[in-house]
């Protein structure tokens, strides 16, 4: 974490077509993934409101910044936050999901860096409050932060696109592996975008 210097909410043109047409080629690239995987076997792979993510994006950027995104699928998300100037990681657990998502951050000249493994710090245990340990549709596999040479405390902004009943897990990971001063973003189909600093709701 580095002292942070404002910058300017606005990006401009040219990079705002990149970012638009980043967010189109995302979308049909799901729209395929859906028809040719997910038709005949279920994926938790859905791919978010790019052009929602990037908004908020946008107004969270500032120099110096360190991303993670949680999931990072075909890596649309992870990449757009690499030009908008973040230091941009991202996690995800299928290894051909990953390899999509590298073939886009060359393509695009991108330096974000992608890790294939599980998002969960070795060690750490999710634990309702009745006992249910269950991590609904997140799978088990080692985890992804040594690959990319950071913990989870090292990073500024955290995103993710949970699953309905999935947040408090989430806020629970941050709570005990992220950075006290980080932000989580959750964008869901329950709740839409929410920001949470320090457990809150921003």
């Amino acid at each position: 974490m580095t002292e942070l210097v404002e910058a300017p909410p606005n990006i401009d043109a040219a990079l705002r077509k990149r970012l638009d047409a980043i967010c189109e080629e995302g979308r049909a690239a799901w729209y395929r993934f859906d028809a040719e995987v997910r038709q005949d076997h279920w994926h938790p792979f859905v791919a978010a409101d790019y052009v929602r993510v990037l908004e908020r994006l946008v107004s969270l950027r500032k120099p110096g910044r360190r991303f993670l995104e949680w999931g990072s699928a075909m890596g649309v998300v992870t990449v757009m936050a690499d030009l908008l100037g973040f230091e941009s990681y991202g996690i995800e657990l299928d290894a051909s999901l990953v390899q999509v998502a590298r073939e886009l951050a060359e393509r695009e000249g991108s330096k974000a860096r992608f890790a294939t493994g599980s998002f969960i710090p070795m060690g750490w245990e999710w634990r309702r409050r009745d006992g249910d340990g269950r991590l609904g549709t997140i799978g088990h596999g080692p985890s992804g932060y040594l690959e990319l040479g950071h913990a989870l405390s090292d990073f500024d902004i955290v995103y993710a696109y949970p699953w309905k009943g999935e947040e408090p897990m989430m806020l629970d990971l941050m709570r005990a592996h992220g950075h006290e001063d980080a932000r989580l973003v959750l964008h869901s189909t329950d709740y839409g975008m929410r920001v949470y600093h320090r457990g809150r709701i921003e």
